[in-house]
């Protein structure tokens, strides 16, 4: 029994960071190059592949440590990891996406519709 604890310890040592850098690798890839060849967009802006980068990396840190949490039955665990990760994706997006120009009112007179 506590050969297996030891090394469920040994093995969780440094697996978060190891597990972000994945996840930012992953999908800071996958959004530099998806739809490169199939449609004639412009490349994303480096802006962009880090913001997407970022965010994959917490959620896949975020995942990571629900999944063990899960695993554990312990839930009070993975309901805080599955809250960090939500937060951390939403912070990274407030910070690095700046909002675009708020859309122009119309006048009064106009339904929705035109």
């Amino acid at each position: 029994m506590k050969r297996g604890k030891r090394r469920g310890k040994a093995r969780g040592s440094g697996t978060l960071a190891a597990d972000f850098t994945r996840g930012m690798v992953a999908t800071g890839l996958l959004t530099a190059v998806q739809d490169r060849w199939v449609t004639e967009a412009e490349p994303p802006a480096p802006r962009t592949i880090l913001r997407h980068g970022l965010q994959g990396g917490a959620a896949l840190a975020a995942a990571s440590v629900a999944a063990d949490a899960l695993r554990n039955r312990d839930y009070a665990r993975l309901a805080l990891a599955v809250a960090a990760g939500a937060a951390g994706v939403v912070m990274i997006e407030h910070l690095l996406n700046p909002a675009e120009e708020p859309p122009q009112e119309r006048p009064k007179h106009e339904d929705p519709h035109g």
